[in-house]
């Protein structure tokens, strides 16, 4: 595919054009001959549960209802996925919103436009012949622990548990093994000793008895415990260029998501299970409608951003990202998240 081969190349001409914000297909929307708006959307795992409403507006037609052409493209790490929004390559991203803020650190502009969860729909999994010596983040120090990759909310997560156990993100060895069957494989061969995963890989490993969960951050209870308060996590966002530049195409994305997110709310989990592709389950429908139960409360119902959770992430970025630490009083959380869509969006289906 096109996309994925040219992901490096344009990654790489950023680097070199430091200073320069995107390139210009990332600042365009194309439109078709009868009008019909053509997004290009990265989904950062497309058949992860925490990104579903993605998948499933294409499902139930919500992109079609208003008149879009949305393409979706699958890269197993929201670093990635958030390199092909840089590069020009994608106009949004699902993805986590902590993002949003690294990425101002850096002098880029990134908002989130509706806001899918606000819990990170994440759990820090543990080997089962290593539970008993990994009971906190404390006990981090000295061990192979797996991110999707170097730089994605995953590895973000995972330096904060360690900081929060007084670890320092030089006592332990992030591993990149992105998501699904990699990482299952990586747990199994001991080339980590436990890392941070998402369902249905979770339901898989805890099922097989494999690994062990130490901090379940799919509940709000649990995100609270791990993290210290809420963590808004996946979401769509966009350039503030384009949403400044698109307005009416970007409020056609959020109604879509909107009515994504309300359709979740009124069905059950094997309802959800069967409208959505068949590869998702991965040849075990029963253990997929298992990780959807597990994992389907951390939506909310609306799109809303929680403000405490947006100042939380930016707590916690701001204790244990090297990135954001010294410029968390200068980050602007204005700039990184608006509801302006979602609000419209409900105020129409009010009507």
């Amino acid at each position: 595919m096109r996309l994925k081969r040219t992901v490096a190349v344009a990654a790489a001409l950023l680097v070199t054009m430091a200073g320069v914000t995107a390139c210009r297909d990332s600042r365009q929307i194309d439109l078709g001959s009868g009008g019909k708006p053509h997004i290009k959307i990265m989904i950062g795992g497309l058949s992860k549960v925490i990104y579903l409403p993605g998948q499933l507006a294409q499902q139930i037609g919500a992109y079609e209802k208003q008149g879009l052409d949305v393409e979706l493209f699958d890269q197993p790490s929201g670093a990635n996925a958030e390199t092909s929004l840089l590069a020009g390559e994608v106009q949004a991203v699902v993805g986590f919103y902590d993002h949003t803020i690294d990425l101002q650190a850096k002098e880029q502009c990134i908002t989130s436009v509706v806001q899918f969860s606000n819990v990170p729909g994440e759990a820090e999994m543990v080997s089962t012949a290593k539970a008993g010596e990994i009971r906190s983040g404390q006990d981090f120090r000295g061990k192979n622990l797996g991110v999707t990759s170097l730089g994605s909310s995953t590895d973000f997560l995972t330096k904060a548990l360690a900081a929060r156990g007084g670890v320092s993100s030089k006592d332990y060895t992030p591993v990149k093994v992105g998501a699904g069957q990699t990482f299952i494989s990586a747990l199994q061969q001991g080339s980590i000793d436990g890392g941070m995963t998402t369902d249905p890989t979770i339901a898989q490993l805890t099922n097989t008895g494999q690994a062990k969960i130490l901090y379940d951050m799919r509940t709000v209870a649990g995100t609270q415990a791990a993290l210290g308060g809420l963590y808004p996590a996946s979401s769509l966002y966009m350039s503030c260029e384009i949403v400044h530049r698109y307005p009416d195409i970007v409020q056609k994305l959020a109604n879509a998501y909107v009515e994504s997110l309300q359709w979740l709310s009124k069905h059950t989990p094997e309802q959800v299970a069967d409208v959505m592709p068949q590869s998702f389950a991965g040849g075990d429908k029963a253990l997929y409608v298992k990780s959807l139960k597990d994992s389907l409360p951390m939506f909310t119902k609306d799109g809303r951003m929680d403000p405490a959770g947006a100042k939380n992430v930016l707590n916690v970025l701001g204790s244990s990202s090297s990135n954001v630490k010294p410029k968390k009083d200068k980050i602007d959380l204005s700039q990184t998240y608006t509801t302006q869509f979602v609000d419209a969006a409900h105020a129409r289906s009010a009507q």
